[in-house]
């Protein structure tokens, strides 16, 4: 049987790192794409799937690199009618939008960052190449990889707090990224898919307290949730464009949400998450004292 290959664009970010991990695992082989050196088309001729994990780094890059980065790979994809899995986020969505996120749910978002999700999306489906669109919550990752998990939320839970961003009683939804990433391996395995497919990663759905008990448990010990030092960010603002964007997403913080599950286990009956708590014990590793220490001590 031949081997299928799976290229991995951005395969040193945070979904693209876990999507080649997942996809190696499966048994595919793994060609991680080099934007700086390599011509997608080109690279694209001997793939089976192209997982866009390519984004730009900061909100303050979205307009001038998202959807650029985008139509190269439709580009490819369209040349060797190869099928794309495309990472995505909540922020289409919109602020009136909810509680439940998927494909039922009108697109209604017009605050830029947002208006760039819907139109990168509406890329995809006019296309005509063959999507598959994943809708996934905050990031929760088993490295410190700066999202707003570990950079700021659970910073100090060894010290038994989190900063909440948001009403400690709202629901919010979380994504564990190596299962979003064995998601998008057992989806590019299947030849039946719709032409453009929208699938949401459910995750987890936890309000601020029911993040702060989860962490109690894994941690042993108390952890309580206090409010986010958002004073903090609005005296940097003017000085880090990168900012703006992080106050217009504030409101999903705010907004009660969680994605539909009904896609997900119609494709993929059989798909088992990893528990709240083993996810949250991988998450919080890197963040000890200790484990902090001997990074800055190799660094060093």
């Amino acid at each position: 049987m031949t081997r299928k290959t799976a290229l991995i664009t951005g395969a040193n970010g945070r979904f693209g790192r876990h999507a080649a991990r997942a996809f190696a695992a499966a048994g595919w082989h793994v060609h991680r794409f080099d934007r700086r050196t390599g011509d997608l088309t080109r690279a694209a001729a001997d793939a089976d799937v192209v997982v866009m994990g390519m984004h730009p780094p900061t909100y303050d890059l979205w307009d001038t690199q998202l959807l650029p980065l985008h139509r190269m790979t439709i580009d490819a994809a369209r040349t060797h009618d190869i099928p794309v899995i495309v990472p995505g986020s909540v922020y289409g969505f919109g602020p009136g939008a909810g509680p439940v996120f998927g494909p039922g749910a009108p697109m209604r978002a017009t605050n830029p960052l947002g208006r760039l999700r819907r139109e990168m999306e509406a890329l995809y489906r006019d296309s005509g190449v063959r999507t598959i669109m994943l809708y996934m919550g905050d990031f929760i990752d088993d490295r410190a990889s700066g999202n707003w998990f570990d950079r700021f939320i659970a910073r100090d839970v060894w010290k038994g707090r989190i900063a909440y961003p948001g009403p400690v009683d709202t629901e919010h939804a979380w994504c564990w990224l190596p299962d979003a990433a064995r998601i998008a391996v057992a989806l590019a395995e299947r030849d039946d898919l719709a032409r453009f497919e929208q699938v949401p990663v459910p995750g987890h759905t936890l309000t601020g307290r029911d993040l702060a008990g989860a962490l109690s448990r894994v941690t042993g010990h108390t952890v309580r949730a206090g409010r986010f030092p958002w004073w903090q960010l609005q005296l940097a603002r003017p000085f880090l464009p990168v900012l703006r964007g992080v106050f217009e997403m504030r409101y999903l913080w705010s907004l009660p949400h969680r994605l539909d599950p009904a896609p997900l286990g119609r494709l993929l009956p059989g798909f088992v998450p990893t528990p709240l708590d083993a996810a949250l014990a991988e998450a919080i590793h890197p963040l000890r004292p200790e484990t902090r220490a001997a990074g800055r001590s190799a660094a060093a």
